[in-house]
């Protein structure tokens, strides 16, 4: 199972970017999808879920009206775009399985909101 992350770098505040995640070794249409951060010093925190189906959609409060969460099931993948960023969105983002027995990780994503 490979889950391999694309999409971050350097934005100012109030810029944008979109994270990848594209999914390969298992069947992509059956797993919920999220993403986790981790900013330096701090705990890894959830920020977004999609459903397998991409019917269900959830978001932490600090995500809720600038990012969005989406799946093609066609092309195994996930992306997370991100609007109005803040410097306190700087972290390492990181993509992950939900079901089955074992979780599946992407290799994470350095985000810096800076000016």
């Amino acid at each position: 199972v490979q889950l391999v992350q694309s999409g971050g770098g350097l934005v100012q505040p109030g810029g944008s970017l979109r994270l990848s995640c594209a999914v390969s070794g298992l069947t992509f249409r059956s797993y919920g999808m999220s993403w986790y951060r981790q900013a330096p010093g701090k705990e890894r925190e959830w920020v977004a879920g999609i459903s397998s189906d991409g019917a269900s959609i959830n978001y932490a409060d600090s995500a809720k009206g600038r990012f969005t969460i989406s799946r093609d099931n066609a092309k195994n993948a996930v992306y997370l775009q991100m609007n109005s960023l803040k410097p306190t969105d700087t972290a390492m983002y990181y993509c992950r399985t939900h079901g089955g027995a074992i979780v599946h990780w992407g290799q994470g994503t350095q985000v810096t909101v800076s000016s």
